[in-house]
């Protein structure tokens, strides 16, 4: 069996180097190379579109599975980022101009896949006024127009060096479900995620709410890099004092030997006592797994997410 998960699949020059001092992993977190017809179909249409996927950009060990489904988070506005978090493979530096023309492929790949659910995200957009929101806005409204039958995801950026505007311009563009992920504990922002602000994230999310409060927030964490039991259960208390639906929990991969070290791995059953105590504090939806990603089982999630609440509603 092929091992993807440490090696960084566009470049397998810098792949993990036994010298480095690393926690063994353990044999929950590995996966098979993909092989299959379907991941090779989606592959071929993706290519043909001229589309990212953070599945490939983010060395994602989910994406046979998730390619072999017809599934793929699809990356708009280059692969490119303005910041430079010490977790993230996405390569950094100046990014090129908007692609005009590009929510009207991801519409087309949208439709060709046949997709129930889709999720869209981004790299950061320091360089643009808006952080690339109407560009979000526009992708959104191009699905709606090629498939209205899809329902729409957005995992976006911060927009940390724009107005309000910015959220507000996506909000009004009606996804289905706004994440925006938190991706650690506040203590480890200024090593992991130096060019964001936790508080600003939270803050995002609240506002997405208070926008429209029917609209799906979601937002995710990465374990093993080095928090504590404590500090997730305070970002669980934080995200659900910003009314938050869904949390993600998954494990930290280090994508090559430049990147941030993985402090350990975290088992399973810390990840189901994650579970338990989210599902406590009042989230709707919970994914908690060594191999759970944002996007992971999207799809599913999000129909279960609807059902969630409206059990909810109803014991209210």
């Amino acid at each position: 069996m092929r091992d993807l998960t440490i090696p960084d699949q566009r470049h397998p020059e810098k792949a993990h180097r036994p010298d480095q001092d690393q926690p063994k992993k353990p044999s929950w977190i590995r996966v098979k190379a993909p092989t299959s017809q379907g991941y090779k179909d989606t592959r071929d249409l993706l290519r043909e579109n001229k589309l990212v996927t953070v599945c490939e950009e983010a060395g994602c060990p989910n994406v046979g599975e998730c390619w072999s489904q017809g599934h793929a988070t699809m990356m708009i506005m280059g692969d490119i980022c303005t910041r430079g978090c010490s977790f993230c493979n996405i390569a950094t530096g100046k990014p090129n101009a908007l692609d005009a023309f590009e929510p009207g492929r991801v519409a087309h790949a949208v439709q060709k896949l046949g997709l129930n659910h889709v999720v869209i995200t981004s790299v950061d957009r320091d360089d643009l006024e808006d952080g690339g929101a109407e560009h979000f806005a526009q992708t959104i409204r191009a699905i709606r127009h090629r498939a209205p039958s899809t329902t729409i995801e957005i995992l976006t950026p911060d927009f940390l060096k724009c107005g309000t505007e910015a959220v507000e311009k996506v909000v009004e563009a009606r996804p289905d479900v706004f994440n925006h992920n938190l991706e650690t504990v506040p203590g480890l922002y200024p090593t992991v995620r130096p060019g964001a602000r936790y508080f600003h994230s939270l803050r995002l999310l609240q506002r997405v709410k208070e926008l429209d409060p029917g609209m799906f927030t979601k937002s995710g964490i990465m374990v093993g890099l080095g928090e504590d039991a404590q500090s997730v259960r305070q970002v669980m208390d934080d995200m659900r004092a910003a009314d938050v639906d869904f949390l993600t929990i998954g494990q930290y991969l280090q994508p090559t030997p430049k990147h941030h070290r993985v402090d350990r791995f975290v088992t399973p059953e810390e990840f189901g006592a994650y579970e338990k105590a989210a599902y406590g504090k009042g989230f709707l939806m919970v994914s908690a797994t060594p191999l759970t990603r944002s996007s992971y089982h999207a799809g599913d999630d999000f129909a279960r997410l609807r059902v969630a609440r409206m059990e909810k509603l109803g014991r209210a």
